[in-house]
C-alpha cells in the first residue's frame, strides 16, 4: 500500500495518464495505402519516412509505422506458448488454472483451519465511488475489485497480464492484432444473473462512448479498433496497431459493469445513480468475491464474503471485510496497536518506532513503482543552465543516493540505477553504460568543462551568471526533506538552489505551463517497462508528462519498437537500451525508489502483500481461534 500523500498524487496522475503508444492515426486513406505499400516491400523505409513526412506525420510515429510493418515471429509475455506469423500459429496465452498453479507455487497458501471473523483495513482515505467505470482514485478501484472483476489482470508474480479475471484464456490471431478472449461460463452476477458477452460488450460501449464519464475512453480508443459478441461466452478485441500493451490498454483498464442493472442508466447520471454511491444496495452488482453491504461516507465500507461466487474454490474465508477511513495516520497506528484494526499501510517515519514498540505483530516490506526524482525545464528560452548533458550528470554525480535512501526514506527504499523501478522488467543495472555513484570530483570536473567556474563567493558562474535557480516541490514534508538533501550536496560543489514550495496542485500547473527552473516530485510507474509518457519528444503536457522538454529520437525509436514486439526477451532488451539513453542523458535525476510498509495482526494468516498488489491476500486471509 502507498503513503496516502504518494497515493493522492498517483491518483491525479492517473486520471490525466495517456499510457498508450505516441503514435496517432494521420494522413487518411493516403497514409494506409503508404503502409499498404511498404508491407508489401514496394517502397523502402527511406522512401516511406519521406513520404510520411510529406502528409504531416512525425518522425516518431512513421518510425513506429515502420517498425510495426516489420515485425514477425514473435512471442509476447503473460505466458504465451506461440508466435504470430502470417499464416502461421494463433497466440494463445495461459490458462486461468495455470496462472493460479504459479500463483501457489509463489505464495504458499496455508489452510484456513477457523472459518469467519471480520476483517478491518484501516486507512486514512475515503472512497469517492462504487462504480468502476467512474472510478480514478486507488481507493474506490481497491474496493471495486472486490465486488467487480474485469476481464483480465496483471499477475501477483511479476505484473504481466494474466487470465484472472472473467476470462479464461484468450487468443492472438496471426495478424498480432485480432485478440479473442474466451468467457468463463460458470460466472454469474451477484443477484443470479448469467453473465454473458453482452455484459462486455455494453461495458466498452459505455466506456469509448464520447460523453462516458470514464477517465479511460481516451486511452481505449486509441487502442482499439474494434470490438464484437462473437457468442455469448466469446468476444473479439482488435487493436489499431500490433502493441505489447494492447490488453493492458483494454481489458485490463476497468471491470464489468451489468448490462441488465446499468443498460438503462444516462452516461451522465451514472456518477450520481444510487449504484454508485452505494445507497441502493440492489444496484451494488459485481461478479466478485465479496457482496457491497453497506457505505458510511466518511467512515467505513463495508463487504460481506459472497457464498456463490462463481470461482468456488477462492471464496472468501472471512465473513465481513471492512474499510475503515481513520484520517490522521498517527490515530491509524494507534488502532493498530489497541487491536481496533487488522491491517494498515504505515507511513516509513513510522515503521521503526513500531515495530520497536510492537515486535509481536507482523510486517512486511516491499519495492513499489514510486519514483524519487528531480528534473530541470531543458527548454533554453527559459533558461540555458541544464541544457548541457555534462552539467545534468554532474548534479547527479554530486547526490550521495545511499544517504538520501537512509536519510530521507528512513532506510525504506531502493537506491536507483536508472529510471526502471527494481520490478520492471527492464530493470538491469548491470547493463546501464553509466553508473552515477556518488563522485564529487567528477561532478566538479564536468561543471568546469561545461564552463561553471568557481566564483569567489563559492558559487559557480559562466559569462557572469551565478549557477543560482529555484526548485519548486509540493508542501509535503517528504518533499521538503528530499530538497534540503539535494541543495546541501549541491551546494558543496557551488551549486545554489533555492526552495519554491506550494500545494501540489500550484505545483502541477506552473510545470504543466513550464513556468519553473527545476522541480522534485514522485511518479508511479507499472510494472511492464514502458516509460515514454515521460520521455518521448511529443509527451508534453497536457497530453504527457514530459514537463523537462527532452527529446530524443534514438529513444523515441527505441521505446516505439518495444511497443510493437511480442516476444518477451527482445521487447525487454529494447528498453533496457532505451532505458541506456535516458540515464546517459540524465533527462530526470532518479535517487530512488520506495519501499511501502505494512503491519498486521498476529492473528492474521496468509499476509502476504507485494508491489503487486498490497491486499490480494485478504481473499485468502483467516483469524486463529479466539
Amino acid at each position: 500500500m502507498l503513503p496516502g500523500h504518494i497515493v493522492r498524487n498517483a491518483a491525479w496522475l492517473a486520471s490525466r495518464a495517456d499510457e498508450g503508444t505516441c503514435f496517432m492515426e494521420q494522413g487518411g486513406a493516403r497514409i494506409r495505402t503508404l503502409v499498404k505499400r511498404l508491407r508489401a516491400g514496394e517502397v523502402d523505409r527511406r522512401t516511406f519516412l519521406k513520404s510520411a513526412a510529406m502528409l504531416g506525420i512525425t518522425s516518431a510515429a512513421a518510425n513506429l509505422l515502420v517498425t510495426s510493418a516489420a515485425a514477425q515471429n514473435a512471442t509476447p509475455a503473460g505466458g504465451t506458448t506461440a508466435s504470430p506469423a502470417a499464416g502461421g500459429d494463433a497466440i494463445r496465452s495461459i490458462t486461468r488454472d495455470e496462472y493460479y498453479a504459479q500463483l501457489a507455487e509463489a505464495y504458499p497458501l496455508e489452510a484456513p483451519e477457523n472459518p469467519g471473523g471480520t476483517f478491518i483495513h484501516t486507512y486514512t482515505t475515503d472512497i469517492k465511488t462504487l462504480n468502476p467505470i467512474i472510478a480514478s482514485d486507488v481507493y474506490s478501484q481497491s474496493i471495486c475489485g472486490w465486488i467487480y472483476e474485469g476481464l483480465v489482470g496483471n499477475s501477483l508474480i511479476d505484473g504481466s497480464i494474466v487470465p484472472s479475471g472473467l476470462a479464461d484464456s484468450w487468443e492472438i490471431a496471426p495478424d498480432g492484432v485480432t485478440y479473442t478472449l474466451y468467457l468463463n461460463p460458470a460466472v454469474v452476477w451477484h443477484d443470479g444473473t448469467p453473465f454473458t458477452a453482452d455484459d462486455v460488450i455494453f461495458t466498452f460501449d459505455a466506456v469509448v462512448a464520447e460523453d462516458s464519464p470514464s477517465i479511460r475512453t481516451s486511452l481505449v480508443t486509441e487502442a482499439l479498433a474494434s470490438y464484437r459478441k462473437v457468442d455469448d461466452h466469446t468476444v473479439e478485441l482488435v487493436s489499431k496497431e500490433q502493441s505489447a500493451m494492447f490488453l493492458n490498454n483494454t481489458a485490463n483498464l476497468f471491470a464489468i459493469m451489468p448490462r441488465h442493472v446499468w443498460g438503462d442508466v444516462p452516461l451522465d447520471q451514472m456518477a450520481a445513480d444510487d449504484g454508485s454511491t452505494g445507497q441502493d444496495v440492489s444496484r451494488v452488482v459485481g461478479t466478485g468475491p465479496f457482496r457491497f453491504v453497506q457505505w458510511d461516507l466518511g467512515a467505513q465500507v463495508k463487504l460481506a464474503r459472497n457464498d456463490d461466487y462463481w470461482d468456488q474454490e477462492r471464496v472468501p474465508v472471512i465473513d465481513e471485510y471492512i474499510f475503515n477511513v481513520v484520517q490522521d495516520e498517527n490515530t491509524q497506528v494507534a488502532s493498530l496497536k489497541s487491536g481496533e484494526s487488522d491491517f494498515i499501510a504505515v507511513g516509513s517515519s513510522q515503521i521503526d518506532s513500531l515495530k520497536q514498540s510492537n515486535p509481536d505483530l507482523q510486517y512486511a516490506s516491499y519495492d513499489t513503482g514510486v519514483m524519487e526524482y528531480f528534473f530541470f525545464n531543458l527548454n533554453p528560452d527559459r533558461t540555458d543552465m541544464f541544457t548541457d548533458v555534462r552539467v545534468r550528470q554532474a548534479l547527479q554525480y554530486a547526490l550521495d543516493k545511499d544517504v538520501f535512501v537512509e536519510a530521507v526514506m528512513h532506510g525504506y527504499g531502493v537506491k536507483a540505477a536508472g529510471t526502471q523501478p527494481p520490478f520492471s522488467p527492464a530493470f538491469a543495472p548491470d547493463q546501464l553504460a553509466t553508473t552515477y555513484n556518488y563522485d564529487v570530483e567528477k561532478a566538479a570536473s564536468l561543471l568546469d568543462e561545461a564552463g561553471w567556474v568557481l566564483g569567489d563567493n563559492g558559487v559557480r558562474e559562466r559569462d557572469g551568471k551565478p549557477f543560482s535557480f529555484k526548485m519548486g516541490f509540493a508542501s509535503d514534508p517528504l518533499y521538503r526533506d528530499a530538497f534540503t538533501f539535494i541543495q546541501q550536496y549541491w551546494r558543496e560543489i557551488g551549486v545554489q538552489a533555492e526552495a519554491d514550495q506550494m500545494p501540489f496542485t500550484t505545483h502541477v500547473e506552473q510545470l504543466d505551463a513550464g513556468d519553473f527552473d527545476a522541480g522534485y516530485i514522485e511518479f508511479v510507474w507499472g510494472s511492464d517497462g514502458f516509460q515514454g509518457r515521460m520521455f518521448y519528444c511529443d509527451s508534453l503536457p497536457p497530453n504527457g508528462f514530459n514537463w523537462m522538454g527532452y527529446c530524443n529520437e534514438e529513444y523515441d525509436q527505441l521505446d516505439h519498437e518495444a511497443m510493437v514486439e511480442l516476444d518477451a526477451d527482445r521487447r525487454t532488451q529494447l528498453l533496457i537500451d532505451a532505458s541506456n539513453v535516458i540515464n546517459d542523458d540524465q533527462a530526470v535525476g532518479v535517487l530512488a525508489f520506495k519501499r511501502s510498509n505494512s503491519a498486521a495482526q498476529p492473528r492474521v494468516h496468509n499476509f502476504l502483500p507485494n508491489g503487486y498488489s498490497g491486499t490480494w491476500w485478504i481473499q485468502y486471509t483467516w483469524f486463529d481461534a479466539n
